[in-house]
């Protein structure tokens, strides 16, 4: 455990980043931890830099002042990485490598730490419940607790993944105590789907396919399919999770096109496969249960390639 307050004390510029494409845990937690340091510590300048999230979050406080663009800036005292390694930061890792004094906090698999301070543990179900555990409660308040809360709920699939814990069960407990609209939460940023979305989706689950004696399903979207729809990569999340919950899946995958022979992948599986396990082949990560990774050759390619090691543990 680390003290952050302490490890900020006396810092006159803190910033603080997150993960490439941005999820509901990565958006909770760099924001929670801003409120939290600025409310704690007046005298510092507290910055989020963020690829501009999707605005399911934008009830968040604090998220209108989210800086995307990545100026030069000169070096931070301190800059905290949350929920990723340096390495996924995309532009705002230039902060976290230039700062005096870089702080890791993470609960993914494959992350060992970046920082002069780590702070990793992947037994917790989400970034936000780190952050909860290292804030004092006299620190916390209705702002901090609601971007906190849906951090956990994005992580955990509203508290379903097999990450989900008694602990965190608990602490969800004492954070909707603070008297936000949870439920109202809850389905307009993790249920909720505008009619484009609901499209692209009920496209993707009629394009499926099952393989491996139908215990393993995969679906893509291609650039061609996301231009005639008019969505981006934001209007994708949700899709592996439904194709997921099909009966007999054991695991999902759903790939969308980001270049020439490149594919964004992601996974979704059952306790027979390691999600994150066969992720790292390919260079990528995540959680038992959740993983990606970004693959290059064609959908035929990609979905050889990752069969060779789904079907070794299924046989397993």
């Amino acid at each position: 455990m680390i003290d952050l307050l302490e490890e900020c004390r006396g810092a006159k510029r803190i910033g603080i980043s997150g993960h490439a494409r941005p999820d509901g845990d990565c958006v909770g937690a760099v924001l929670g931890l801003q409120m939290y340091l600025q409310k704690s510590l007046p005298d510092a300048e507290v910055k989020v830099y963020l690829e501009k999230p999707s605005e399911i979050f934008s009830e968040i406080k604090g998220f209108d002042k989210i800086i995307s663009d990545f100026p030069e800036e000169k070096p931070f005292d301190v800059f905290f990485a949350l929920d990723t390694d340096a390495e996924r930061m995309g532009d705002a890792e230039k902060y976290f490598r230039a700062a005096v004094k870089k702080i890791n906090i993470d609960h993914h698999l494959r992350v060992t730490g970046s920082g002069d301070i780590n702070h990793i543990d992947s037994t917790v179900g989400s970034t936000c419940e780190l952050i909860y555990d290292l804030m004092e409660e006299d620190g916390l308040d209705k702002d901090i607790a609601m971007a906190l809360y849906i951090g956990i709920i994005h992580d955990t699939g509203v508290f379903q993944y097999s990450c989900t814990t008694p602990a965190t069960m608990e602490k969800g407990a004492k954070l909707i105590s603070y008297g936000f609209d949870f439920y109202r939460l809850i389905q307009e940023t993790f249920f909720q789907k505008t009619y484009v979305q609901a499209q692209i989706m009920g496209r993707a689950l009629m394009e499926s396919i099952r393989f491996l004696d139908g215990r393993c399903i995969v679906s893509v979207v291609d650039k061609k399919t996301m231009e005639f729809y008019k969505v981006d990569t934001k209007d994708l999340d949700g899709i592996v999770n439904q194709l997921r919950n099909i009966k007999g899946v054991e695991c999902a995958i759903f790939m969308y096109q980001t270049g020439v022979l490149e594919y964004k992948v992601s996974l979704r599986s059952s306790e027979k496969v390691n999600a994150a396990e066969v992720a790292s082949f390919f260079g990528g990560g995540g959680h038992a249960r959740a993983a990606g990774c970004t693959m290059s050759g064609t959908f035929h390619d990609c979905v050889n390639n990752l069969s060779l090691h789904i079907e070794k543990q299924l046989k397993a």
